[in-house]
């Protein structure tokens, strides 16, 4: 995300940390809509990612995350110097998940504390070669292994820090379902055919269904609570919402929907008959993110939000549905 075009992972430094909102009733100017890391110039040229991870809250608060690595590390514990370590926010706004200084994935709540998951929860690899997935109400983290020896992806029950299931090394992780029970994956079948294939978040294949060009063609798809029912956002001038069965192996509907301008960057179900899109824009030198409610019934947009991201960022990483 540069002065240029800001990544997604996805003005004023904040010195101390945030104060997290009690944990009682939080309205939902207390959550997180965004985090963001800062673009720094290199000599010669090129920006870097450089200090700490902010987090910018819908009452419009900013303030740093202090515990979270900024820059990623190598396997080997040193400092990749240019690379920013993953990070991810949940669906709600509520969860952050990260690397904290020490090394350990973390996943912090607001109003709530901090749970460090164990020292060896993945194996040794470089911090950029790690995904991290929250599901919409951050009880589940997957953590998704790449680099050079992929070693699948781990998820996490986040209360406890407990691993429930790790899914193959082959598979493309696309994120939970709308109540976290699944994960929604794809892989490449016989004769170079997509598959859909969703598990359970213990690691176990659920179903794997070949859906049609309209669904494999627009990413990113998403999965429904029911764990069958995925979502495909057509966009442009003839934009629809398509929902596919994965068990009958066949379109359950398509709704022609008007959506504002911007390229789609997330997708997912956040209630039984609504799914939620990110769309960002640039201009001038930022970006912008438009926030959408779809209705699966009728086809019906709403706008939830919208915001610009810090201009001085390197890349952002948005809270999910």
């Amino acid at each position: 995300m540069t002065g240029m075009r800001i990544r997604i992972l996805t003005a004023l430094t904040v010195a101390s940390a945030l104060a997290w909102p009690a944990p009682a009733h939080a309205a939902h100017d207390d959550s997180i809509r965004y985090a963001s890391i800062k673009a720094c110039p290199v000599k010669g040229g090129g920006q870097r990612a450089c200090g700490d991870w902010r987090l910018v809250m819908h009452d419009g608060r900013r303030a740093t995350l202090p515990d979270a690595q900024g820059v990623a590390k190598e396997a080997d514990g040193t400092s990749n110097r240019y690379t920013p370590a993953p990070i991810a926010v949940s669906g709600n706004g509520r969860h952050v998940a990260y690397f904290t200084k020490q090394g350990r994935l973390a996943v912090r709540t607001l109003g709530g504390g901090v749970q460090r998951l164990a020292a060896g929860a993945l194996p040794k690899v470089a911090q950029y070669d790690v995904t991290l997935l929250l599901s919409d109400d951050g009880a589940r983290l997957a953590a998704v292994v790449g680099g050079e020896k992929p070693a699948g992806t781990r998820v996490f029950d986040t209360r406890t820090g407990d691993l429930l299931g790790t899914l193959p090394a082959e598979l493309t992780v696309l994120g939970f379902s709308g109540d976290g029970g699944e994960v929604l994956t794809t892989t490449t079948g016989a004769e170079n055919v997509t598959e859909l294939v969703v598990y359970s978040d213990t690691g176990e294949e659920l179903r794997r269904a070949t859906p049609p060009q309209v669904i494999v063609s627009n990413v990113p798809q998403a999965l429904a609570g029911d764990g069958r029912t995925v979502a495909s956002l057509v966009t442009g001038s003839k934009a629809e919402l398509v929902t596919y069965d994965a068990d009958g192996d066949q379109i359950a509907g398509r709704k022609r929907v008007k959506l504002p301008a911007g390229d789609l960057q997330m997708l997912d179900w956040t209630a039984d008959d609504q799914v939620t899109a990110h769309l960002t824009s640039d201009a001038s030198g930022t970006t912008r993110m438009t926030i959408v409610q779809i209705d699966t019934e009728t086809g019906a947009v709403r706008v939830r939000d919208r915001y610009t991201v810090l201009p001085d960022s390197f890349v952002f990483a948005a809270c999910g549905g």
